[in-house]
C-alpha cells in the first residue's frame, strides 16, 4: 500500500487475508515454539505480562487540518526489527503450539507498544482505547482446566499423581490432613518445587474446636470412652490431642475454647498464615512439608531412639577410658550443632499442624501440567471444619473435569460407575453441565494387583493363543529347572564322595610320609592307619551318638579327638534358618581340613545315618559283628621301596580326586549359573503372564464401566423425565443417543510404572509390566493435556484475531486517509466526534499568560483549580442536538445498547421464569411432602451418637440431612435446568448488538462526503470487524459469568434448608437424659412436619430471586463492557476526520510504525496458517488411525 505522504490519492482497499494451501505439519506438542530467540526468556503464560502505559507519550499539539504532505518516497517494505519476537518467512517454519503462539504474541504486543510512543496521539480517548487494548492483549495467558481428582481412601490417589508428575511431590504415607485438605498442584517453569501451606484462622480453630468438644463429651458433660479412632470422639480426640499433646481427656473436657486456644502460643502463632516452601527435589519437600502435614505420633516415645541409645550406652562400657572420652566430646559437639540448627517446628513433643491446614497449593515443573492442567485432590470424607468443607465445595464449582479413581477389582465389579457417585452429586453434576462424558474420566488403579487364575476362569481365556504361548514358555523352564536341579544334585553328590575320599588319603600319605622318614633315620615307628595287620584297633565309646573317640597315635599314646559333626551341625542349625536352601547356594569349604559341605538337609541325613565322621585323621575301618576278635598274625616287614610306592600312588590318587573334584565343582557351578538364568527367565515369563492378564482384565473393565455409565445416565434421565410429567413417560424411549456417549476410562499401574522408571530407589523390580506404556500411565499424561486442547486452541486462536484486528487499526490510522478536503473532514468531525473537548486540554492553559507563583506548589494549586470548576467555562461544552441529547457515536452507541441490554435482561429473565419457576414450585411439593419420611429414614439410618453429632452440626456430617431433603426438589429440576444453560441464552442480544452497530456504521457511511463514501465503507467494516472481535470476548466473559452464578444458585438450596432448620436443630439437642434419643427424633420429626411447606416455598422463590438478580447483574455488566466498545468504535471510525501529525519527525515516525504494523499483521496470518495446518494434519492422523 502507498504511503500516506504521497500526492496521488490511492483508493481504500480493505486488507483481507489470503488462503493459502499449506502442507501437512506434523503436529508436535510442545509448551513454547521451538524458534524462540534466545535473548529472550520464556514467559511462563500463568503469570501476565506487566501492561505498558502510555507516560513516555509526548504532550498533545493541537489539532490541525490535514493537508497533502510533501511527495515521499515510497519506503522499501521494510521488517521491523523483530527484537521481542522472532519473525518467521512461512508458515511451515513454524511449530505451531497454542502456547508458542500466545508467547510471541505477546512479543508483537510489545513491540506495537513501543511503536506507538512514538507517535503524538491527538486524541485523549483514542490514548485511552488504545492502551485499554494493550493492557488486554497483555493480561491474555494460556488457560488452565482445573482437574477434581476424587476417590475414597486406599484407591490410590496419591500414588497416581505422583506418577503423573513423574516425581514424589504428593505425600503417600503419614499424612492424615490429606484426608480433609484441598491439595491444588500446578505447573511453573521453574526448577524448584514450591508449596504453599494455608492454615485455618483463629476464629475457625474456635468454631472447629467448638465442635470437637461437644464430641468428647456425652450429654451429661462427662468424657465419653471410646478404642475406636473413627468414631466421633475418636476423630475429636486425635485432632486436638495432636495439636495440644500435653493435654489429657480429663484436662480437656474441663477447659473452655479460649484456655485451650492459650495453651501453647506455636499454635496461636501460625493460625491465619501460610507457611511457603521453595526446594530444589522432592526429597527435601517432602520432608520440609512433612513438617505441617505428618502426625508426630510416631516420633514421640520412639521405642527405636530409645534402644538405639541403650546400645551406645552398651558400647560405651566397652570402650576405655580415654576412648570414652572422646566419644563423648565429639557426642557434644554433634548435639551442639543440632541444637544450634534445629527448627522449632521439629520437636517430637511439639504440637503437629496437620489439623491446622487449611488448603495445600503445590506448583513443580511436571511436564504433564505444562499445557495448563491443575490437579485438585479433592477429599471424599467430611470434616468438622466448615472452612475445609467449602473450599471442597468452591473446587467442585470450579473444576472443568472430574477424575474418579476406584482399584480395578472394585470396577470389574457390577454398577460400580452408576453408583461410585450419589444421586445428589450425580444431579449437581448434570445442573452444572458436567455430568456427561466430556467432563467425567474414570480410572481404575492398581492394575498390578492381578490373580491370573481368577482372570483366566472369569474371562474364559484357557485357549487364547497368546497365553498358551506363555504358559508353554514357563512349562518349559519349569522342565528344564527341573533338570538342572538334578545336575546340580548330582555334581554336589559325586564332589562329596570324592571329597570322603581325598580325607581319608591324606592323612595316609602323611603317615606314610612319616614312616619312610622314621625308617630312614632308623628310628621305630607304629604306624595305625596304613599298617598291613593293625594290632589294635579304635575303641569306640559305648554311646552311639558319642563324638569322642580313641586314636592311637605314632606314638604309641592314645589321645582323645572331637569329631567335626559338631561344628557341621552348628553350620547346618543356622543354613536351615536362613535363605540358604535356595539352589543358588554354593557348598561351604571348611579351612581346617578342606571339608566339603552343602546345605542340604539329606546330605546331613545321610551323614548321620552311616555313621560318618567327616576330617578324621584316621581312616575308616570295617569292623566285624564281633568287633572285640583280634587278628594275633604277625606284621609283615615294610621296606623303604614299599613306602615310596604307596606314597607315589597314594599321591597320584589325590591329584587324580582333585582333579573330579574340580569337574564336579564346575559342572555345579554350570547348574547354578543356568538354574539362575532360567529363574530370571521364568519371571520375566511370568510377568508376561500377569502382565497378559492385567490387560485383558483391563479391556473387559474399560466395557464395562462405560457401559455401566451409560446405564446410570439413562437412569437419571428416566428418573427425572418421569418425575415430571408422569403420564407421558415412556421408558422404551431414550431421550439422547446413548451410544454416542463414550466415557474416558484408563486402567494404571502407578506402582509398575514408577519402579520401571526408578522413580523410587530400592523399590525392586515390577511384578506385572515390562513396558511403561503398558502400566497406563503415560496415557493418562498425555490425557491432561487433551483436556486442556481445546481451550487453549480457543484462545490463542481469539488472541491472534484480536492482535491482528488491532494492528490493523494502528496502521490504519497511522497510513491516514490520503486527499481529503479540510472541509469535508471538518463535517464529520462536527456530526459524529463524541463531546469535541479540547485534546490540549482546557482553553485557559493556553490562553492565559503563564504566572510566576514563586515557590507555590503550582502542581496542587492546578489541581485545586481543576476540581473546583475554576475557569471551567473555557472549556468547550459537550456537542448536543436541539433536544439537548448528546451528540457523537459514542453516546449514540451508549443509548442504543442501553436499549439491547434492558432487552437481553427481560428475556433472560422470561427464560428463567418459563423453564424453571413451574419445575421449582412443583419440585418444591415434592420435597414438602417427602420431607418426614426422608429425615426419619436419615435418624434410623446411623448409630444414636452419630445423629447426635449431626444435629449438633445443622444436619451436616458424614451425611447430609439438608442436601438428602432438598434431593427431591433438586431432581425434579436438574434435567431442565441444564437444557436452560445449555441453550445459547446471549443469541438474540449479540444479533441486536450487531445491527446497533452495523446501524451506526451505514448512517457514518451514507453522510460522508462523496470523495469520503470509499474510504467511510473501508473504514465502517474495519470498525465493525473490530466491534465483533471485542463483543466474542465480552460475551465469553459474560456467559462464564453466568455459567458460574447459576453453580452458586443451584447450590443454594440445601444451605437455605440448612439455615431455616437451625432452630429445630437446637431444640432437639437440649434434650437430656433417659430416652432424649427417642425424644430428639420425636421433636426434630415434628418440627420438621410443621415447617416442611415454608421451608421449600420460600426455597423456590429464593431461586427464582437469584436467578433474577443474576440477569441483573449481566446487564449491568454488559453495559460496562458496551460502553467501552463504543468508544472503541469511535477511535476505529474517526480516521475519517481525524489523523495524525505531517511534522517531519512524525512523517518518519509514521513510517516505521507502519512497517511495523504490516510485519506483525504479516506474522499473525503465519502464526494463524501454522495454526490451521496442524488442525488438518491432527484430523488426518485420527481418520488415519479410525
Amino acid at each position: 500500500m502507498a504511503a500516506t505522504g504521497q500526492s496521488s490519492y490511492m483508493p481504500y482497499v480493505k486488507p483481507e487475508p489470503q488462503d493459502q494451501r499449506i502442507a501437512n505439519v506434523v503436529p508436535v506438542l510442545q509448551p513454547w515454539a521451538a524458534g524462540a530467540t534466545q535473548e529472550q526468556k520464556p514467559n511462563p503464560y500463568g503469570v501476565p505480562v506487566k501492561s505498558e502505559h502510555f507516560n513516555a507519550l509526548p504532550p498533545p499539539a493541537e489539532d490541525v487540518v490535514m493537508r497533502d504532505a510533501p511527495p515521499v518516497p515510497a519506503p522499501a517494505p521494510v521488517v521491523a526489527p523483530a527484537t521481542t519476537y522472532k519473525s518467521y518467512a512461512s508458515s511451515l517454519e513454524i511449530d505451531y503450539s497454542p502456547e508458542g503462539a500466545l508467547k510471541e504474541g505477546l512479543g508483537m504486543v510489545k513491540a506495537i507498544s513501543q511503536n506507538i510512543k512514538k507517535l503524538e496521539l491527538g486524541s485523549k480517548l483514542r490514548k485511552d482505547v488504545w492502551q485499554r487494548e494493550i493492557e488486554s492483549l497483555q493480561s491474555q495467558a494460556a488457560p488452565t482446566t482445573m482437574i477434581a481428582v476424587c476417590g475414597a481412601t486406599g484407591a490410590g490417589k496419591s500414588s497416581i499423581l505422583n506418577a503423573i508428575l513423574d516425581d514424589n511431590i504428593v505425600p503417600t504415607s503419614g499424612m492424615r490432613a490429606c484426608t480433609a485438605v484441598v491439595t491444588e498442584i500446578g505447573y511453573h517453569a521453574k526448577r524448584t518445587i514450591e508449596g504453599d501451606v494455608s492454615f485455618l484462622s483463629e476464629k475457625e480453630w474456635r468454631d472447629e474446636l467448638a465442635v470437637l468438644l461437644d464430641d468428647l463429651v456425652d450429654e451429661d458433660g462427662n468424657l465419653k470412652r471410646s478404642t475406636d479412632l473413627r468414631s466421633d470422639a475418636g476423630v475429636a480426640w486425635s485432632k486436638v490431642h495432636a495439636v495440644y499433646p500435653s493435654v489429657t481427656q480429663e484436662q480437656l473436657v474441663k477447659m473452655s475454647v479460649d484456655q485451650i486456644v492459650a495453651l501453647d502460643p506455636r499454635v496461636a502463632a501460625i493460625l491465619g498464615t501460610t507457611k511457603r516452601i521453595s526446594v530444589n527435589d522432592s526429597k527435601t519437600f517432602a520432608k520440609e512439608i512433612g513438617k505441617y502435614i505428618d502426625s508426630k505420633d510416631q516420633k514421640r516415645g520412639d521405642k527405636k531412639k530409645d534402644n538405639k541409645k541403650s546400645k551406645e550406652k552398651e558400647k560405651e562400657k566397652e570402650l576405655s577410658k580415654g576412648a570414652q572420652l572422646l566419644a563423648k566430646f565429639r557426642q557434644d559437639g554433634i548435639a551442639r550443632t543440632k541444637a544450634n540448627s534445629k527448627d522449632k517446628d521439629d520437636d517430637p513433643n511439639g504440637p503437629a499442624f496437620w489439623p491446622l491446614i487449611r488448603q495445600v497449593n503445590v506448583r513443580c515443573n511436571a511436564p504433564a501440567l505444562s499445557t495448563g492442567a491443575i490437579l485438585v485432590d479433592l477429599p471424599g470424607v467430611a470434616d468438622a471444619n466448615a472452612a475445609r468443607n467449602n473450599i471442597a465445595k468452591d473446587y467442585m464449582k470450579k473444576c472443568d473435569c472430574i477424575w474418579i479413581l476406584a482399584p480395578i477389582t472394585r470396577a470389574v465389579d457390577d454398577k460400580t460407575a452408576r453408583d461410585l457417585l450419589g444421586d445428589a452429586f450425580k444431579m449437581q453434576l448434570m445442573m452444572d453441565g458436567n455430568y456427561d462424558d466430556n467432563a467425567i474420566t474414570f480410572i481404575a488403579t492398581k492394575c498390578d494387583d492381578i490373580s491370573c487364575s481368577e482372570v483366566i476362569r472369569a474371562l474364559n481365556l484357557e485357549e487364547d493363543p497368546e497365553l498358551e504361548a506363555i504358559e508353554d514358555s514357563l512349562d518349559t523352564c519349569k522342565v528344564e529347572i527341573e533338570e538342572y536341579k538334578e545336575r546340580k544334585a548330582a555334581a554336589e553328590a559325586s564332589a562329596k564322595d570324592i571329597d570322603k575320599s581325598l580325607k581319608s588319603f591324606r592323612p595316609m600319605l602323611q603317615e606314610y610320609k612319616d614312616h619312610l622318614k622314621a625308617l630312614q633315620n632308623g628310628e621305630s615307628f607304629t604306624p595305625t592307619l596304613t599298617a598291613k595287620n593293625p594290632k589294635k584297633k579304635r575303641a569306640r565309646s559305648s554311646t552311639p551318638d558319642s563324638d569322642i573317640e580313641e586314636i592311637e597315635s605314632p606314638s604309641g599314646k592314645k589321645r582323645k579327638r572331637t569329631d567335626r559333626k559338631e561344628k557341621s551341625g552348628k553350620r547346618r542349625k543356622s543354613n536351615d534358618g536362613s535363605d540358604a536352601m535356595d539352589d543358588d547356594d554354593d557348598f561351604i569349604v571348611d579351612d581346617d581340613d578342606e571339608e566339603l559341605e552343602f546345605s542340604d538337609d539329606e546330605d546331613a541325613e545321610k551323614k548321620s545315618e552311616a555313621g560318618s565322621d567327616d576330617g578324621m585323621d584316621s581312616d575308616k575301618e570295617s569292623e566285624t559283628e564281633g568287633g572285640d576278635e583280634e587278628d594275633d598274625e604277625m606284621e609283615e616287614e615294610v621296606t623303604e621301596d614299599y613306602l615310596k610306592q604307596k606314597i607315589e600312588e597314594v599321591d597320584s590318587a589325590i591329584k587324580e580326586g582333585r582333579v573330579q573334584l574340580s569337574e564336579q565343582r564346575r559342572l555345579r557351578k554350570e547348574a547354578v549359573d543356568q538354574l539362575a538364568t532360567l529363574k530370571k527367565t521364568q519371571d520375566k515369563h511370568q510377568r508376561e503372564k500377569n502382565a497378559f492378564c492385567s490387560l485383558k482384565r483391563s479391556e473387559f473393565s474399560r466395557d464395562v464401566l462405560k457401559e455401566d455409565f451409560r446405564v446410570g445416565l439413562k437412569d437419571l434421565d428416566d428418573a427425572a423425565a418421569e418425575q415430571r410429567d408422569p403420564d407421558s413417560f415412556d421408558p422404551t424411549v431414550n431421550l439422547r443417543d446413548y451410544d454416542a456417549i463414550d466415557l474416558p476410562v484408563f486402567t494404571c499401574s502407578s506402582r509398575d510404572y514408577v519402579r520401571l522408571k526408578g522413580q523410587v530407589r530400592g523399590d525392586g523390580e515390577s511384578s506385572c509390566f515390562t513396558k511403561i506404556d503398558d502400566t497406563g500411565v503415560p496415557a493418562l499424561q498425555q490425557w491432561c493435556h487433551s483436556l486442556t486442547v481445546s481451550s487453549r486452541e480457543r484462545a490463542a486462536r481469539n488472541f491472534l484475531i484480536h492482535l491482528k484486528t488491532f494492528s490493523n487499526s494502528v496502521r490504519t490510522y497511522v497510513q491516514g486517509i490520503g486527499d481529503v478536503t479540510a472541509a469535508d473532514r471538518e463535517s464529520m468531525r462536527e456530526k459524529w466526534e463524541s463531546n469535541m473537548p479540547d485534546d490540549d486540554g482546557p482553553a485557559w492553559l493556553d490562553d492565559d499568560p503563564v504566572l510566576d507563583m514563586g515557590g507555590l506548589n503550582l502542581a496542587g494549586l492546578a489541581d485545586q483549580i481543576l476540581h473546583n470548576g475554576i475557569y471551567r467555562m473555557a472549556e468547550k461544552a459537550p456537542k448536543v442536538d436541539r433536544f439537548g441529547e448528546p451528540v457523537g457515536v459514542t453516546p449514540r452507541l451508549i443509548k442504543d445498547f442501553k436499549k439491547v441490554v434492558d432487552d437481553c435482561v427481560e428475556d433472560l429473565q422470561k427464560s428463567f421464569r418459563d423453564g424453571l419457576e413451574e419445575k421449582c414450585q412443583a419440585g418444591a411439593a415434592n420435597a414438602a411432602s417427602a420431607a418426614v419420611e426422608t429425615s426419619d429414614t436419615f435418624a434410623a439410618s446411623m448409630h444414636w451418637a452419630t445423629y447426635r453429632a449431626t444435629l449438633r452440626r445443622h444436619g451436616s456430617w458424614r451425611s447430609d440431612l439438608n442436601v438428602e431433603l432438598s434431593n427431591p426438589f433438586t431432581r425434579q429440576i436438574a434435567r431442565t435446568w441444564s437444557k436452560v444453560f445449555e441453550t445459547d441464552l446471549f443469541a438474540s442480544f449479540e444479533k441486536a448488538a450487531n445491527n446497533t452497530v452495523m446501524k451506526l456504521l451505514k448512517e457514518i457511511e451514507a453522510d460522508a462526503a462523496p470523495g469520503l463514501k470509499e474510504r467511510a465503507k473501508g473504514q465502517g467494516e474495519l470498525s465493525l470487524d473490530e466491534a465483533k472481535v471485542a463483543l466474542q470476548k465480552t460475551l465469553g466473559l459474560v456467559r462464564e459469568t453466568i455459567n458460574t452464578e447459576q453453580k452458586e444458585v443451584s447450590r443454594c438450596l440445601a444451605p437455605h434448608v440448612q439455615n431455616q432448620l437451625i432452630d429445630g436443630y437446637d431444640r432437639a439437642m437440649e434434650e437430656r437424659g433417659k430416652g432424649s434419643v427417642a425424644r430428639q427424633k420425636a421433636l426434630f420429626h415434628d418440627y420438621i412436619n410443621g415447617i416442611k411447606n415454608e421451608v421449600f416455598d420460600d426455597g423456590s422463590d429464593v431461586i427464582m430471586g437469584r436467578l433474577s438478580k443474576a440477569a441483573e447483574a449481566v446487564g449491568q455488566a454488559l453495559e460496562e463492557a458496551l460502553a467501552e466498545l463504543a468508544e472503541k468504535i469511535e477511535v476505529s471510525i474517526a480516521v475519517l476526520w481525524e489523523g495524525p501529525r505531517d511534522d517531519p519527525a512524525q512523517v518518519k515516525a509514521r513510517q516505521e510504525v507502519i512497517a511495523a504494523m504490516s510485519a506483525i499483521v504479516g506474522q499473525v496470518q503465519l502464526w494463524t496458517e501454522a495454526s490451521d495446518a496442524k488442525k488438518a494434519a491432527v484430523a488426518a492422523a485420527n481418520e488415519v488411525i479410525l
